[in-house]
C-alpha cells in the first residue's frame, strides 16, 4: 500500500459519490482524491463543503461522461499529477425520467455503459500501475434479471390488458443499462485478471439519492440516508469484500445476476 491511497471518483460532487468521498475523509490513513463532475463549479463547492480534509487531499477535476474529449483531457490532468492511482470508482450515471423508448434507452446506455466504460478503458494504464488495484462500478439492485422476473417481487407489476399500457416507473431504461454494465464489469474482472486488479459491481440499496428526481419521494419508499452506500464503497475500497470479487455485491450479501 502506498503512503496515501490515491482514487478517483466519477460524479463526486452530488449522490452516493459525494458521500463516498465524505467515508474516506473518516479514515486514518490518508487518501488522495480526484473528485470528477460535470461542472468544475459544483465540484469545487463540494471540495469547500468538506472544510478542513486533514492528512486528506482533494483535487478537482471536469469530467463529462458522453465527451471522449472530456475523458481525455481528465486522464491528462490526473496522469500529469501521479503516476498511478489505486482505485477507480465509476460512479457517474444518469436515469432517464421519461417514459421508455429509443431516446431514453439511448441516453441511459450512453453515461451507464458507454460513457463508463470508456472512462475505464482510458484510465487502466494509470490503474495497473498499482500494488493494489481496485475497479468498482456503481450498479442497482434494479439490474438483477433473476429478481426482475419473480411475480412475488415488489417491483413486479401486471398492468391490466390492452395497449398502450398506463405509464408507471419502470424506469426500463435505466434498469437495463444497468443490467449491461454488469456484463462489463464481468469483462473487465476477466480481462485484468493477470493484472491483480480486484473489480466489483456496487449495488448500494435503495438510497434518496437526486438520481430518481425525487429524494422525499425515495423517502417514502424507504430509502435510506446515501452515506450508508458511501461507507460502503469505502469498505470495500479497504478490503472488506475481497472474496467476492467479480461479482455484483450488496452491503449484506451479493447480488443475484
Amino acid at each position: 500500500m502506498s503512503e496515501k491511497t490515491i482514487v478517483v471518483v466519477t460524479g463526486a460532487n452530488t449522490g452516493i459519490g459525494y458521500e463516498a468521498v465524505k467515508a474516506f475523509l473518516t479514515a486514518s490513513q490518508p487518501y488522495h482524491i480526484f473528485l470528477g463532475g460535470r461542472s468544475p463549479e459544483k465540484v469545487e463547492s463540494a471540495i469547500k463543503s468538506f472544510g478542513d480534509t486533514g492528512i486528506h487531499a482533494l483535487v478537482p477535476f471536469q469530467l463529462d461522461l458522453l465527451s471522449d474529449e472530456s475523458i481525455a483531457a481528465a486522464y491528462a490532468k490526473i496522469s500529469s499529477e501521479v503516476d498511478y492511482i489505486d482505485v477507480l470508482i465509476n460512479n457517474a450515471g444518469a436515469a432517464s425520467n421519461i417514459p421508455t423508448s429509443r431516446a431514453a434507452l439511448i441516453q441511459d446506455y450512453n453515461v451507464n455503459v458507454a460513457g463508463t466504460y470508456a472512462v475505464t478503458d482510458t484510465f487502466i494504464p494509470l490503474l495497473i500501475k498499482s500494488s493494489n488495484p481496485r475497479l468498482l462500478f456503481l450498479t442497482s439492485g434494479l439490474s438483477s434479471l433473476e429478481e426482475a422476473g419473480q411475480s412475488d417481487s415488489p417491483r413486479y407489476f401486471n398492468p391490466p390488458p390492452g395497449w398502450p399500457k398506463p405509464p408507471g416507473p419502470s424506469f426500463l431504461s435505466y434498469r437495463a443499462s444497468k443490467t449491461a454494465l454488469n456484463m462489463i464489469m464481468i469483462d473487465f474482472d476477466r480481462v485484468l485478471k493477470n493484472d491483480g486488479v480486484k473489480v466489483w459491481c456496487i449495488s448500494p440499496g435503495l438510497l434518496a439519492t437526486n438520481l430518481g428526481g425525487n429524494p422525499e419521494a425515495l423517502k417514502k419508499m424507504g430509502a435510506e440516508d446515501p452515506y450508508v452506500g458511501g461507507v460502503f464503497i469505502k469498505d470495500v475500497v479497504e478490503g472488506a469484500r475481497d472474496g467476492d470479487t467479480g461479482k455484483a455485491i450488496r452491503r449484506n450479501e451479493t447480488q443475484l445476476w
